[in-house]
């Protein structure tokens, strides 16, 4: 690191600290506006992000939209696993809960895509902006007193460190976020005390477009329809019984997988290299500060049941680039960040109350909870109503929902 001192670098309409799924996507959007961005990126160029991987994510309907309108979907190279129906239960419990697309006039729920063709999609999206800045690698330092209209920030970057400066300043770091912390926004953090598993297995009986959630007392088991013919496994077990389960061999493995699961894709037959990551909830008491905001899981990590969280964090993004589209002259200016913050909270609130009940009423041991559980699947299975409340939620369709995940013009 350079002992001199830092350089000067332009001052950008907006400032993005983080170039994973949302940051990445709140740059598409804004470009798209014509502003000047600015996007710090840890990874360097013709790397992409650790968050990258062979993880599954699952792409609710609102977020297919949008990403279709941003110009990403299309440039995915390897096809995307169509959801076209939901299978729930609960091990150790009666009753199960299935919900076909075609019963709400879909094709399909979402899709199944894999977390390292997505980064490159979006990659290849982000070399076709043409008001974007990238500053890769560099990190995030700290703040630095600015004007009363810009937010400055410090930057480590191989040859030394920079200050850059932006109207508006974009926390999408991550749950860890050190945007956040510099800017004095407190988080609410529990643990757990699950960690997930995750690789892609192959089975007795292909994907025929069901999604499956198998509810333990130790966490989920998903099995999620991949377009390669296989299923993206997820797989909780408790902390501490991680580091046994990861040095179980393959076969140990998918014996512990199947006797959790079931039968319900034939024999387990085959899996691939497995990634372990601890989970956490953490969520940020507030999601600005002046000429600040946090987006993704900056401003709410959860737990991935119902896999909500990139749903929720690209409509965080989404709806911050309609409040500076709204605006037009300040992207950092308090009515933009008061608006976005009013818009975010019915959705923010709903979706976190579903991911943190779910996961915690699931994964309960007591015994009293087990009638009550086996009667609440089957009451959703027997009252259209709930599914269709349940059903809008999952397919991104919670609160105020940004116009482009609703397949309209922004």
């Amino acid at each position: 690191m350079s002992s001199h001192a830092p350089t000067r670098g332009p001052v950008h309409d907006v400032l993005i600290v983080g170039g994973g799924l949302v940051g990445a996507s709140l740059a598409i959007a804004l470009d798209a506006q014509g502003l000047d961005v600015g996007l710090v990126e840890a990874a360097p160029a013709g790397a992409l992000p650790p968050v990258f991987d062979q993880r599954n994510l699952s792409f609710a309907e609102a977020t297919l939209n949008a990403l279709q309108a941003l110009g990403v979907l299309p440039l995915l190279r390897a096809p995307t696993g169509p959801i076209r129906r939901i299978h729930v239960s609960r091990r150790g419990d009666f009753g199960r809960l299935l919900l076909e697309a075609r019963d709400y006039g879909r094709e399909v729920f979402g899709r199944v895509v894999v977390a390292r063709d997505f980064g490159e999609a979006l990659e290849a999206r982000l070399l076709q902006l043409r008001h974007l800045t990238r500053y890769r690698p560099a990190r995030f330092c700290g703040l630095e007193v600015g004007d009363p209209g810009l937010r400055r920030i410090r930057v480590a970057e191989p040859g030394g460190e920079r200050v850059l400066a932006a109207r508006l300043l974009v926390a999408a770091d991550g749950a860890q976020s050190e945007v956040r912390a510099a800017l004095g926004i407190g988080a609410r953090q529990h643990d757990y005390g699950q960690t997930l598993f995750v690789a892609r297995l192959r089975t007795q009986r292909a994907p025929d477009g069901t999604a499956y959630e198998r509810l333990t007392d130790h966490g989920p088991t998903a099995l999620l329809p991949r377009g390669d013919g296989h299923y993206g496994l997820v797989h909780g077990v408790p902390r501490a019984q991680a580091e046994a389960v990861a040095a179980l061999d393959d076969a140990a493995f998918l014996a512990r997988v199947q006797e959790c699961f079931g039968w319900r894709a034939g024999r387990l037959l085959a899996v691939g290299p497995r990634s372990a990551y601890p989970i956490r909830r953490c969520v940020a008491d507030a999601l600005t500060a002046p000429r600040a905001v946090l987006v993704g899981n900056a401003a709410q990590a959860i737990h991935p049941v119902g896999a909500q969280g990139f749903n929720l964090g690209l409509r965080d993004a989404l709806t911050l680039a309609e409040c500076i589209a709204a605006e037009g002259d300040d992207p950092g200016a308090d009515v933009v960040l008061q608006r976005h913050a009013g818009r975010r909270a019915e959705d923010r609130a709903r979706t976190l109350a579903f991911s943190d009940g779910l996961a915690r009423l699931t994964a309960s041991e007591a015994a009293l909870l087990r009638p009550l559980r086996s009667t609440g699947l089957l009451a959703v299975s027997g009252l259209a109503w709930l599914q269709g409340w349940l059903v809008g939620g999952a397919m991104g369709y919670r609160g105020d929902v940004p116009a482009l995940c609703r397949g309209e013009a922004a």
